[in-house]
């Protein structure tokens, strides 16, 4: 059996209360570690007629995937309900996390916002805001964070000229349409952003042993596609299929385990050949 090292490692995993954030909480739990489960109840004020294609949180949904983490082996679990956009939010969550379950030492930036069609004739500042605020200013806030703390824990040993410490790892869901999302322009700039911060992230949190990587779902069913919408898609995957959550949890598990101590700075497709 290959040892992840992942057993007792606090992991925190933001928008875990539903979809590929609860799938991937529970990739860590079988690991044994220790995991940290945000969600986000407020959610984004949009005006009327605009869809909001990722739902916010609720306390009954974040408890019920934290129930099943115990149940999956998770030494110790927690749920914390936050806006990750707002000043200071990046902290506050980080200092609740490491109060009751130690350091985290992987971070999984999860949580997203898309509405739309977002589309460049018609897309406004409030929408980019929205957007850019869940999709990129969360996820720098939080890396930013957990590398500050990461540097700090490693003390002497990050500046002292011999190899990186193991200070930690982070993974960003982006998105296989990144490169190019017409009709959906606000959320796959966002993603695009996302993923050039992860190669500078790696660059710049390399000599403190922070690895930074992202992976990029294909289309992934996790509730929001009709029969309709899977029957279009399909043809275009070379695995002829759509995928399921724990399929890109399993990824995210790799990027952060031991047996990807030597990469960073990476986007890893899970979808399919869908991209190609």
């Amino acid at each position: 059996m290959i040892d992840t090292e992942l057993a007792d490692r606090t992991v925190l995993v933001t928008g875990a209360h539903q979809g590929i954030g609860a799938a991937v909480a529970a990739a860590f739990a079988a690991q044994g570690a220790r995991v940290a489960v945000h969600y986000f109840a407020g959610g984004s004020p949009v005006p009327d007629g605009v869809t909001v294609h990722h739902h916010t949180g609720s306390v009954e949904a974040a408890e019920r995937v934290a129930e099943g983490l115990l149940d999956l082996g998770a030494p110790d679990v927690m749920t914390y309900e936050g806006d990750l956009v707002v000043p200071g939010a990046a902290g506050e969550l980080f200092d609740a996390v490491e109060r009751r379950l130690g350091p985290v030492t992987v971070l999984v930036n999860n949580a997203a916002h898309c509405e739309g069609p977002d589309e460049t004739l018609t897309l406004d500042h409030a929408t980019l805001t929205r957007t850019y605020g869940a999709n990129l200013f969360g996820p720098v806030l939080l890396t930013g964070e957990l590398a500050r703390r990461r540097r700090a824990a490693a003390g002497a040993a990050s500046t002292g000229g011999g190899a990186a410490p193991h200070g930690g790892a982070v993974v960003n869901l982006s998105t296989d349409a990144a490169r190019a999302f017409p009709g959906q322009v606000a959320y796959g700039t966002s993603k695009a952003a996302l993923e050039a911060f992860t190669r500078a992230a790696a660059i710049e949190l390399g000599p403190y042993g922070v690895r930074v990587n992202a992976v990029a779902p294909g289309p992934v069913q996790t509730g929001w596609m009709s029969d309709t919408l899977v029957a279009e898609v399909t043809p275009r995957i070379p695995l002829r299929r759509v995928g399921e959550p724990a399929e890109i949890a399993d990824v995210v598990v790799f990027l952060a385990s031991a047996q990807a101590r030597w990469v960073t700075g990476q986007v890893v497709q899970a979808a399919g050949g869908h991209a190609l």
